[in-house]
């Protein structure tokens, strides 16, 4: 059975199972793979947009005896997949404005599929934005620590969400979908300590500079400002 790393487990462990999983830049093909292997899903489509990855997905494939359940295709984003066909589209690993424009230029594809499983690796607030305008509700959100690094992911349904987003939520989530807490916290945390020393160390406003120091040092408040006020509504518990 194919094990798989900690961030990607857990991206596994939000796919509603019993249905057709999309893995849009599949790479190894390892997430398709696990979840066939515990049955979790009926079958799936591998898709990257590069050859290579492709190929390894389909040998991963091949030796779990799979190929029955999983097929792969070269696909730009979501372009080889048909309308319907997938319940579930996992989007994981690739940067926030690349994960829009999957979502943007593929929308027709998703119509008929029951939820979106994201990873962003940059940019979240836009891809929680996107979601948000485009008729989704997030309704899980999780955060991975691994080998050092925090990996913030959400689970989105067709749906508007059933109260606005405030800019801080754009940026950090809502505590209320946290699936973990204490991991969220230390995120936001050390996110906190790194904002406060960038501002400490900030030069003084010097000729020919003040106004671009000065702007950044209102970004730098700004954003310890809604890191702080995100720590108090989790400890407040709402």
């Amino acid at each position: 059975m194919v094990k798989l790393s900690k961030r990607m487990e857990r991206l596994a462990d939000m796919v509603t199972g019993g249905g057709c999983l999309a893995d849009v830049g599949t790479d190894h093909g390892y997430v398709p793979i696990y979840l066939c292997e515990k049955k979790r899903i009926l079958s799936a489509v591998a898709m990257d947009v590069r050859r290579g990855p492709l190929e390894r997905a389909e040998a991963h494939i091949r030796e779990a005896g799979l190929e029955a359940y999983i097929e792969t295709r070269l696909s730009d984003g979501l372009e080889g997949l048909r309308a319907g066909e997938a319940h579930t589209v996992l989007i994981a690993g690739m940067g926030g404005p690349l994960t829009v424009r999957i979502l943007s230029d593929g929308q027709e594809k998703l119509e008929g599929a029951g939820e979106l499983i994201l990873q962003p690796q940059s940019e979240i607030a836009k891809v929680r934005r996107w979601l948000s305008e485009n008729g989704y509700e997030i309704v899980r959100e999780d955060t991975v620590l691994e080998d050092g690094k925090f990996y913030p992911m959400f689970r989105a349904v067709p749906g508007s969400p059933k109260e606005a987003y405030t800019e801080e939520e754009y940026r950090y989530g809502r505590p209320e979908l946290q699936h973990s807490p204490d991991v969220w916290k230390e995120f936001l945390g050390k996110r906190l300590e790194e904002q406060k020393g960038i501002l400490a160390h900030l030069p003084g406003e010097r000729e020919g500079q003040a106004a671009r120091i000065r702007k950044r040092r209102m970004e730098l408040k700004e954003e310890i400002r809604v890191l702080e006020k995100m720590l108090e509504r989790l400890s407040a518990g709402t």
